[in-house]
């Protein structure tokens, strides 16, 4: 009798045990299926989502219908509980050149940096490095302009007074390879806004081990741009014609 029991009770734990087991994963299928998209997506798919938002944001800009945005009372509400811009936009501080209109964004949306000639000093660097480290920031943009006053500084030469030389000295590298197309007035001074765009992007990596880890890691994308002054489009730089 008392065998019968012990046998009983045996198959009982079992039978509770397998429930318990098939319960749990049921639950764990479940869960998983009902993940948002978002909770899945890869952070490189991130930065194409989001680069093809600014570049419709863009577009909007251009065609002078931007999109309404929410800058009230409760939008900044929001905003004070913390931020997660979608994109860092590392861009000159030419007037002429606001990010947040060019990509018809708003407030909280992408995180700015702006410096004349977009050049990446030890400060820009580390702004960057905390937008993409600590608020998982996945897209970098680095966007030149056309008709830059730093690097038609650059181009003229001379002996640039006081911090500015610490920019010429940024943008000449960019300068020089420009030259050697052998373009001449505002077909150089294009070349150059270009090749200093590409030099800032790639440096980036050689002189952040922070972004060049993330890059490595899949899980930052960085690209080059250049804005038009009498368009106002913003045109992504084509890889296979940088470095």
């Amino acid at each position: 009798m008392k065998s019968h029991i012990r046998v009983s009770a045996l198959v009982s734990a079992v039978f509770l045990l397998s429930f318990a087991v098939s319960a749990n994963l049921l639950w764990g299928a479940e869960k998983a299926h009902s993940l948002s998209p978002e909770a899945v997506v890869s952070p490189l798919s991130k930065a194409d989502e989001t680069l093809k938002k600014l570049m419709d944001g863009n577009q909007h800009f251009v065609s002078g219908q931007p999109a309404h945005k929410d800058i009230g009372a409760v939008r900044r509400a929001e905003l004070v509980k913390g931020q997660s811009p979608s994109a860092v936009v590392l861009s000159c501080s030419d007037s002429r050149v606001p990010p947040e209109l060019l990509f018809d964004q708003g407030l909280g949306d992408i995180f700015v940096i702006r410096v004349a000639g977009n050049v990446a000093d030890p400060v820009a660097l580390g702004s960057i490095e905390y937008a993409v480290e600590h608020i998982h920031v996945p897209l970098i943009i680095v966007m030149g302009h056309d008709r830059c006053g730093a690097v038609t500084a650059t181009i003229a030469g001379g002996k640039p007074e006081g911090n500015i030389r610490a920019i010429v000295r940024k943008i000449a590298p960019a300068v020089r390879r420009a030259r050697t197309t052998g373009k001449k007035g505002d077909d150089l001074l294009d070349a150059a806004v270009i090749e200093n765009a590409w030099n800032v992007m790639t440096g980036l990596t050689r002189e952040s081990k922070i972004i060049k880890h993330l890059v490595d890691e899949k899980k930052l994308k960085i690209v080059a741009a250049k804005y038009s002054l009498e368009t106002g489009k913003v045109e992504l730089l084509d890889p296979s014609k940088g470095h």
